[in-house]
């Protein structure tokens, strides 16, 4: 898995697509804003999500976040590490995704951002600039 590979939400969220199965997670960016992860509410298997509406929340030290979904699809798996210990995707938020969908609507996909796009608003925090330098 590449990061290059993926898309970007509005909402922060990172989409793997891999063929009609996408996996979601929490990009460095949002990991940063929020803090350390202390608490994740995700979808069971088999449940169905809309794009654009909550799908579950992350509460952190700071404050608790709904998770809007980017795609519609059916659940197929939950990250079961994630679940047991969400500050793993701080420790890496590239690899640790929350949940798998079968995508229900795979053109939803178009409306996501590519990667540069993303970046270049919102930079992962190990590259922005030190404000002690």
């Amino acid at each position: 898995m590449t990061i290059e590979e993926r898309k970007y939400s509005e909402g922060h969220l990172w989409v793997m697509i891999e063929g009609r199965t996408a996996k979601l997670g929490l990009t460095d960016y949002l990991q940063h804003e929020l803090g350390m992860l202390v608490f994740a509410e995700l979808p069971r298997t088999g449940e169905r999500l809309v794009a654009g509406e909550p799908f579950g929340s992350v509460e952190s030290v700071k404050s608790v976040s709904e998770l809007d979904s980017p795609v519609s699809g059916k659940i197929v798996a939950v990250n079961p590490a994630v679940a047991e210990n969400p500050a793993l995707v701080n420790l890496d938020p590239n690899q640790a995704w929350l949940v798998q969908v079968e995508l229900e609507a795979p053109e939803e996909t178009e409306a996501l951002w590519e990667e540069e796009r993303y970046k270049a608003l919102f930079p992962d925090q190990d590259e922005l600039p030190d404000p002690e330098e």
